[in-house]
């Protein structure tokens, strides 16, 4: 009798779990849990009419033995949505992220974005370059007419000082802490040309490096608690804070999917804006001082968080007095003036951001050289500007190296409009497309001008007219 009054309690208890679900409870129940129950309260069944039949107890076992194992695997755990929701947002990792998305993260960690800024104590090898005094303050000494501060009096910091390093790509920066403050050392080494260059020497601690760029630098900075959750452009930089979503079972599909920012399924307008927060230069407008859009998530609207530079508001050590970049991560504010952002061609048209494989080109576009031009543009003839160069260059004049991440032209212009020589002529501090290429770096720019406009007229018509002909 005690038997059956336990089966009838198992029995009533699946018909509640299942009678809350079919009522509309909050609570998510995951696929496979419904069934599941239906078959607990069959085996509930088949067990009153077993139960006095000792024979029949071993395969009784079994079979509950197998649904256990079958569907308990696959089962996720029962989430209060509401609840879920109604906590407040926060970072989880991109380690987090590489449970589900193995690939992505992989890709990702090919990029330059995951290797922004990297972890010196943990792992040396990231220094990319011995920390030599006597080399460094050797490089030094040959920029003195241009150091605030003299060569020999520069600090400079040990190797057991350096905490992270930014980049490595084009330059490497050094951090390190004072006073429980991270500060970018006023050293910096340019990769290409294999030189030491100062960088803030005059007020380097007085710059705390969260505030001023870490945003950018790390994932989930927090200026006043000076934290950030994860060193690099990770998953939630771009995508938004994953706690919500990482929560959610695999089940609660359509839920889980709100809970994420996919950049591709955002409207042009305001995916474009996620790249444009870090590589653009300006004032956050919600937190005095700080060079990065403090508060700013992906999704939202970038202007409401920051305000770019220009020459026009008196920035003319980073913007030409065309309002063409000359600084790097800039590549935004050359981008808005272009005609590709008026006819929806973005960032992601051009460079991939996570992508399986080895980067074709270091600037993470999906095709090398002009080739990635000619995904669109077709040539259909070569008379006129483009009757000058037969080779099809589109990248050195409509993208001409004028900027600068370490040396000086190191990086393109992203206005993707040719710069003649009447534009240097107008305004010598502006360079022209022409200059930029070894053959024409010292030539007159007048006669440049000259031969430009020939080739670009079309020779009259010669001959005489047809008459028309009856048939």
């Amino acid at each position: 009798m005690a038997r059956m009054e336990k089966c009838q309690e198992l029995h009533e208890l699946g018909g509640s779990i299942r009678n809350l679900y079919l009522r509309g409870s909050s609570f998510s129940l995951p696929f496979g849990l419904e069934p599941l129950l239906v078959k607990l309260s069959h085996l509930v069944s088949l067990h009153r009419r077993i139960i006095m039949n000792p024979k029949k107890l071993v395969p009784f076992f079994m079979l509950i033995f197998s649904t256990i194992l079958l569907t308990a695997c696959g089962v996720d755990p029962l989430v209060d949505v509401d609840a879920l929701m109604s906590q407040t947002k926060s970072f989880v990792g991109s380690d987090t992220c590489k449970t589900c998305h193995l690939e992505h993260y992989d890709s990702w960690k090919m990029t330059m974005h995951s290797r922004m800024t990297q972890d010196a104590q943990k792992n040396r090898d990231v220094i990319i370059v011995p920390i030599d005094e006597a080399r460094i303050r050797g490089d030094l000494a040959k920029l003195s007419k241009k150091l605030k501060v003299p060569a020999d009096q520069i600090w400079i910091p040990k190797v057991e000082e350096i905490k992270y390093t930014i980049g490595s790509q084009w330059k490497q920066r050094f951090i390190v802490e004072k006073d429980g403050t991270l500060f970018i050392s006023p050293i910096q080494y340019n990769a290409d040309t294999n030189r030491w260059v100062n960088y803030h020497e005059h007020d380097w601690d007085k710059r705390p490096w969260l505030k001023k760029c870490g945003g950018c630098h790390a994932t989930g900075v927090d200026i006043e608690k000076k934290t950030f959750n994860e060193l690099g452009v990770a998953c939630e930089a771009c995508h938004g804070k994953g706690s919500w979503h990482t929560a959610l079972p695999k089940t609660a599909v359509f839920a889980k999917r709100q809970t994420i920012i996919n950049p591709a399924k955002l409207t042009m307008g305001v995916a474009v804006q996620i790249c444009g927060s870090c590589h653009n230069r300006g004032k956050a407008t919600k937190f005095e001082g700080a060079g990065w859009p403090v508060g700013y998530e992906p999704g939202k609207a970038l202007e409401a968080y920051y305000t770019s530079t220009s020459f026009a508001a008196g920035d003319k050590k980073h913007v030409y007095a065309n309002e063409f970049s000359k600084g790097h991560h800039q590549q935004y504010i050359d981008w808005v003036q272009s005609k590709h952002s008026k006819e929806g061609v973005t960032c992601t048209s051009c460079h991939y951001v996570h992508q399986i494989g080895v980067p074709p080109t270091r600037s993470q576009t999906k095709s090398a050289g002009s080739k990635q031009c000619f995904e669109c543009h077709v040539q259909i003839n070569q008379n006129q500007a483009h009757s000058i160069h037969s080779f099809a260059n589109c990248v050195g004049c409509h993208m001409p190296r004028i900027a600068k991440s370490a040396e000086s032209g190191d990086i393109h212009s992203h206005v993707f409009m040719a710069l003649l020589p009447k534009d240097t002529l107008e305004n010598p501090a502006v360079p022209n497309s022409c200059q930029k290429c070894h053959k024409h770096k010292d030539a007159d720019l007048k006669k440049l001008q000259e031969a430009y406009d020939t080739l670009t007229k079309l020779p009259k018509p010669v001959g005489t007219s047809v008459k028309p002909v009856q048939y």
